[in-house]
């Protein structure tokens, strides 16, 4: 019975979305008429509200909604939220201010003379627009408006050039800022939660094993991650798109023929370009800049854009002459850069005031702050004045925002509605059921999206589809894929939704400003090969995962905020960077080992010499260590081809087996609930025992399919991934346990000169100790105590200081006892330097030279962040999807 109110739902929604009705509505609408319909129906017809849910009732589903109310506007998890409103207040206000129109006179006049150089100018206007305005609507219009006749004067094919503008009107959908992909990263956050649970359930009922190892996780993703991953391939998108007008233009030159200009390229032309190119270029880069170089989070980076669109209104709102209208837009320029230079200069954080100097960083700041406030007030009160423009913007904005969240609130309840129902359950039996593993379900998912971007707006698609095919995705282990390449791939896909007939809004808005002349059928032919084009670049992602996951890897390794090389879902790639650096410069390593093995370690204490000469021995094994590495991979290598197809086919097995399990339970929980002699009971309860016994013949006849021999099978590769994981431990230890020793004592060798400089202040200040002020010697001593902490080895002194110095403290201060402190500090530095000058002088140029040439390879695991060479390396190595399903 729940699949028949399943079959309700679906069919309620689809009426609702057929009949025109609102979508915002039509989805909480669908859930709850469905829901009630299930709820009346179990009360009349079986006594009991919720019998005809597969989990919960109306109960849990109104439990469910309410949690998801309260996700979606009070968590601060969800907070990404926030940058929808900024960046469509930066795109519609970019869009009243006129600069789609100059940027595309502009481009039109520069690539013109080139075959197919109006219709280029059109693509690379389009992406300007896209990573400035993201407005679909505004940039199909305004191309249309602005290049469709130009085009359709110089004689363009039809179809070429309304394909042209549709598809690059679209491409705000993928190109950062773009709200499908806040929207999308919003999504695969639970989805990755969701994922990450079946997968360690999967773990244990494979393995036994309670806890799965962290390198298997499904890490989450993020909008910034999501902006990163899906630059490279919107300009993927953007390339084809050129390279295709460029090719058709040299085919068929009369279908896109050069425009000549018919005006001079000079200074007055190249300043033109310049002031049309250059303010959306460098907000581009602000934005961007701002979140791929880690200094401004996707919600900052929307206020930072939204704050620079409103700027760049109040200059091309006015139509003053001279300086006067870019006024606000130069105070802003001048403010930024007197706020970069005073940063350079002075400390401006403002609980840390110690300092006039500090004090005047923070008024410069107050200042140069106040200006850029005064532009930005500026530039508002002539977007008020001029045309009303500020409140038209501030309008749809909320318009457009409210549409936004009320579509996800009713993909919510729609998304309980559907679970209820055991729909997910379903779609997970269907899609895992399938032979051919992760990529046949992602190719039915993808044909499913693709399919229902005929129908369905991208956000319709994003919140209803995702929430229930991405946890799904993302558990299986076979292809590991990441959530952002996986985000970004849906977010190719759902971009055609513009583009498909009958309902492809691109197609909409052209039709309504293009001329008579221009047919509907010619619009549809156009966009045909752009479509073409879109499922190409989504082929290219899928087959090159690092065009998405390279740029969220690099900024997030080269990130101050980065992950430590330990972090274990690193490991792969770490190991493979050693090694690799070991078989080209292990030689020099090994002589520069022999040479720190050679020389005489007596000079250094005792505890000292065990630990260094432990420390050779194990960077000695390292390289005998990582052969026995490549040994036991090599050997689970050979081991995968016979061994795969008999794991694929069990695990198929088994699977099924489990749902009939789930089924089996279910059905003994409903029977033991139908208690009573009434005859419908007593009907309904051997019906049920039927379909128990079938299913447990069923689930007997499943198990009987395992081969015998899996048993044998499974534990002898078993042993071989042990010996492989135990291969990699005893590697990785020894390569610790062989840096660290060496780094210490390095260290403090390195820190025999600043001792000694620390000693003679102290002994300069212990000549102090019977004239000075108490207080001013306590102060003296407090900053020698916080010199102690930048040398290694310096507690005995950084205690005897701190003796002295609470001697001096207070009203009652003890000069003996400060002198007795100051004495022991200065006795612990010359125990200290009695061992660490010499053994500087002897040891230090050859230890430091093997230090230097383990550091960023045998040590690489102890350093607390990535260098930037082994960064990138290992930011290239995480980017390609690697299968791990044999350990599952």
């Amino acid at each position: 019975m729940e699949l028949l109110f399943l079959l309700v739902l679906v069919l309620l929604m689809a009426g609702a979305l057929a009949s025109g009705y609102p979508v915002a509505f039509a989805l909480p609408g669908s859930a709850i008429l469905s829901v009630l319909i299930a709820a009346i129906c179990g009360y009349l017809f079986a006594g009991n509200v919720d019998a005809y849910f597969a989990q919960g009732g109306p109960g849990q589903w109104l439990s469910a909604g309410v949690t998801n109310l309260r996700g979606i506007y009070w968590e601060p998890e969800r907070d990404t939220l926030i940058a929808i409103p900024l960046f469509v207040f930066m795109g519609i206000m970019l869009q009243r201010s006129r600069i789609a129109e100059d940027l595309l006179i502009a481009m039109a006049q520069l690539f013109g003379p080139i075959p197919g150089g109006l219709g280029i100018s059109v693509v690379f206007v389009g992406a300007l627009l896209a990573a400035t305005t993201g407005i679909v609507g505004a940039t199909v219009v305004a191309m249309g408006l602005i290049s469709l006749p130009a085009m359709l004067r110089n004689n363009y094919s039809q179809p070429l050039a309304t394909g042209t503008i549709a598809a690059s009107g679209t491409l705000g959908q993928i190109i950062p800022p773009s709200i499908v992909l806040i929207i999308l990263a919003d999504q695969l956050a639970s989805a990755s939660d969701q994922a990450g649970t079946a997968r360690t359930a999967l773990y244990k009922q494979a393995t036994g094993e309670l806890t799965m190892p962290s390198v298997f996780n499904v890490a989450p993703t993020s909008a910034g991650e999501m902006f990163l991953g899906a630059f490279l391939p919107g300009l993927v998108l953007v390339v084809l798109y050129m390279i295709f007008i460029l090719v058709r233009a040299l085919i068929n030159p009369k279908a896109a023929p050069a425009v000549p200009y018919e005006g001079k390229y000079d200074a007055g032309f190249a300043g033109r370009v310049l002031l049309a190119l250059v303010p959306p270029l460098a907000l581009i880069f602000i934005v961007l800049g701002s979140i791929i170089a880690g200094i401004a989070t996707v919600n900052q980076a929307g206020a930072i854009g939204a704050a620079g669109a409103l700027i760049m209104a109040g200059y091309k709102l006015h139509d003053g002459k001279g300086l006067r209208p870019y006024l606000p837009a130069l105070i802003a320029i001048f403010s930024l850069v007197m706020m970069g230079l005073i940063r350079t200069q002075f400390d401006v954080n403002v609980k840390a005031i110690e300092t006039s100097r500090d004090m005047t960083g923070v008024v410069l700041m107050a200042l140069a702050l106040g200006l850029l406030v005064l532009a930005l007030a500026w530039s508002g009160l002539r977007a008020i004045r001029i045309d009303n423009t500020m409140y038209g913007v501030m309008v749809e904005t909320a318009k457009t925002t409210s549409l936004v969240f009320i579509i996800l609130l009713g993909a919510a309840m729609l998304t309980a509605a559907f679970r209820s129902f055991g729909g997910e359950e379903l779609v997970r039996e269907f899609l895992t059921g399938m032979p051919g593993g992760f990529w046949a379900q992602f190719f039915i998912v993808m044909v499913v999206i693709f399919i229902l971007g005929f129908f369905l707006d991208f956000i319709e698609i994003a919140v209803v589809v995702v929430p229930i095919v991405a946890p799904i995705l993302l558990a299986d282990p076979g292809a590991n894929v990441t959530a952002v390449w996986l985000g970004v791939m849906i977010g190719l896909n759902i971009q055609t939704s513009f583009l498909t007939p009958p309902f492809g809004f691109a197609l909409f808005y052209l039709r309504g400003v293009a001329p008579a002349i221009v047919k509907t059928i010619q619009i549809y032919r156009g966009v045909i090969a752009f479509i073409l084009l879109q499922l190409v670049a989504l082929v290219i992602v899928a087959y090159a995962p690092p065009l998405v996951n390279y740029l969220p890897n690099r900024v997030a390794l080269l990130s101050e905020t980065s992950p430590p090389p330990r972090n274990p879902a690193l490991q792969y790639c770490v190991d493979r960077y050693v090694f690799e650096t070991l078989d080209k410069d292990g030689d020099r390593i090994r002589g520069l080992l022999a040479s720190a093995q050679s020389a005489d370690l007596s000079v250094l204490p005792e505890r000292f010499r065990g630990r260094l000469t432990e420390s050779f021995e194990n960077a000695g094994s390292v390289f005998g260590l990582i052969g026995d590495v490549r040994t036991a991979e090599q050997a689970v290598i050979a081991a995968t081809p016979p061994y795969r197809p008999l794991h694929t086919a069990v695990r198929s097995v088994e699977r099924d087996v489990n749902r009939h399990e789930r089924e089996i339970g279910e059905l003994e929980t409903r029977i033991s609930r139908l208690r009573g002699d009434d005859p419908e009971i007593v009907e309904r309860r051997e019906r049920l025992a039927v379909r128990l016994e079938i299913l447990v013949a069923e689930k007997d006849e499943l198990l009987a399919q395992i081969p015998d021999e899996w048993e044998a099978v499974h534990e002898e590769f078993a042993k071989l991934t042990r010996a492989e994981t135990q291969a990699g431990n005893n590697y990785r230890r020894a390569a610790d346990n062989a840096y660290r020793p060496v780094s210490d004592a390095v260290v403090l060798l390195r820190s025999a000169e600043a001792l000694e400089a620390l000693r003679a202040r102290i002994v300069e200040l212990q000549g102090q100790l019977d004239s000075a002020e108490p207080a001013d010697l306590a102060g003296q001593l407090s900053e020698l105590q916080s010199e102690t902490d930048a040398i290694d080895g310096a507690s005995d002194v950084r205690s005897g200081l701190g003796d002295a110095r609470r001697a001096l403290e207070g009203d009652n201060a003890d000069r003996q006892a400060a002198a007795d402190g100051v004495n022991e500090a200065i006795a612990a530095a010359d125990e200290e330097l009695a061992w660490r000058k010499p053994a500087a002088a002897e040891l230090l140029p050859t230890l430091g030279a093997y230090e230097d040439a383990i550091r960023t390879n045998i040590g690489l695991r102890q350093l607390p962040r990535f260098p930037r060479e082994q960064a990138l390396y290992v930011a290239s190595c995480n980017a390609s999807h690697r299968d791990v399903s044999l350990n599952f």
